[in-house]
């Protein structure tokens, strides 16, 4: 069984000094990567360095052993669902932060499609003072960019970034609205804060429930082309080049999308782009395997778009991977295809299965882990991700090496919706520090 503390319900011992020994130090910013040890001081990285310390010369309270496993930035995930206020059934922070400090993360961006809408500076107050209360990672979020996500009125946007919202989104719908886009825009260029698109044409998904495909046609079910997500992409991005500011683009899922992102790169606009691990891992086929346990939005596509999108990892196009954890209760997931409620759960799997890519020599280490870490912090402008002398101490130990079996019955979240139960991975998160407190230890 693992261990569990809460990090922030105690005032931080800022004089307490452990020392980590006989760690691979790997920092993805820089390229650092030895065998060596770390002290944090408090909730701070004090020092690092290759070799062994001199004990004589370092005064430490604990001393752990990492027997050359590696020692990196925890990871930073900007785009989960935490269903905290509202349908905490489902989800609740203490469970959703538990399991993402399982998962080896240490900072979560909440999406606002709460019940309420994280649409005023009351409800971020309260999302907020909870969350030190009961989460065991850091908690940002986005706040919604129109009043209850209905697309029809703009929010606040002023006083709910003074609120604490690290930018903006209605994540579980697009804003159709091109207006009140390029007001949200104009905002992003002054406050220089992220506005995050859920890009799909509600028009033209029409209802679809899975990728417009071969396997929609044989399930005979509704499908969701291409072309819903690529035109809202194209849209944004020629607002974006009028306007300026940061457009960002969730979960990428097409290789027409992934065009438009590459030309709007190539002229210098501020865009970026993330990918989950299921839309560069599976494909629509495995609808005809698992169901409603791999229906999400946007939809699994087809292999084609799958290998377009591994490239776009590679050449450093996609710039982060997140997991869009969307759990559900088993109810909302018992039903026919189109009936069924969109996403999986995604926070315990985010690490072995980006993995993969490494394993199998798709993606450097480097690469891959500044994906998930100073990559994303760049994204919504916190300064997290990176081992540096007195940066925050918000680290991960991971046996590269160690295999696994992926148990959906072993989640820690309170939902069990994974296409991925059963699967034989490689990578496992040993302990999670966060502000230089160990909140998850892997006792095997």
């Amino acid at each position: 069984m693992a261990n569990f503390s809460l990090p922030f319900t105690k005032k931080p011992d800022l004089s307490k000094v452990i020392l980590y020994i006989n760690a691979r130090i790997f920092d993805p910013e820089s390229g650092f990567d030895d065998i060596g040890y770390l002290v944090t001081k408090g909730n701070k990285i004090a020092d690092f360095r290759e070799g062994e310390p001199d004990l004589d010369k370092i005064s430490c309270d604990e001393i752990i052993d990492c027997q050359n496993h590696l020692l990196c930035p925890a990871l930073i995930d900007i785009q989960v669902h935490f269903r905290d206020p509202g349908q905490t059934h489902k989800e609740d922070l203490t469970s959703g932060s538990k399991s993402a400090v399982a998962g080896g993360i240490a900072t979560v961006v909440c999406q606002p499609n709460t019940s309420p809408v994280l649409d005023s500076p009351k409800i971020l107050n309260s999302l907020f003072q909870k969350a030190k209360k009961q989460a065991y990672c850091n908690v940002e979020t986005y706040a919604a960019i129109t009043k209850n996500m209905a697309g029809q009125e703009m929010t606040d946007m002023k006083k709910l970034k003074e609120a604490g919202a690290i930018g903006f989104t209605d994540d579980g719908l697009p804003v159709m609205n091109a207006h009140l886009m390029r007001l949200a825009m104009e905002f992003s260029a002054q406050e220089n804060v992220p506005i995050a698109q859920h890009a799909e044409d509600l028009n033209l998904s029409n209802k679809g429930c899975i990728n417009e495909g071969e396997v929609s046609k044989k399930l005979k079910v509704g499908g969701i082309p291409n072309i819903s997500e690529s035109v809202i992409v194209a849209r944004d991005l020629h607002i974006l080049e009028k306007t300026g500011g940061h457009y960002h683009l969730l979960h990428i899922s097409t290789k027409e999308a992934l065009e438009e992102i590459r030309r709007a790169k190539k002229k210098g606009l501020n865009a970026t782009v993330e990918i989950c691990p299921h839309h560069f891992t599976l494909t629509d086929e495995e609808i005809l395997k698992e169901g409603t346990n791999a229906k999400m939005n946007p939809p699994l596509r087809s292999a084609k778009d799958r290998d377009e999108l591994i490239k776009a990892l590679q050449d450093g196009t996609i710039d982060a991977i997140t997991t869009d954890h969307a759990p559900h209760d088993l109810e909302s997931k018992d039903k026919e295809l189109p009936e069924a409620a969109f996403g999986i759960v995604g926070v315990e799997t985010l690490l072995p299965l980006s993995l993969e890519l490494y394993h199998k020599k798709i993606i450097s280490l480097r690469d891959l882990l500044a994906k998930m870490t100073y990559k994303p912090a760049d994204i919504i402008n916190i300064e997290s991700g990176r081992i540096k002398k007195e940066a925050k101490a918000d680290l991960i130990l991971i046996d590269l090496e160690q295999e696994w079996v992926i148990d959906k019955e072993k989640f820690y979240s309170k939902s069990k919706n994974s296409p991925f139960h059963g699967r034989k991975v490689k990578g496992k998160v040993l302990k999670t520090i966060i502000s230089g407190h160990i909140v998850y230890d892997c006792q095997l």
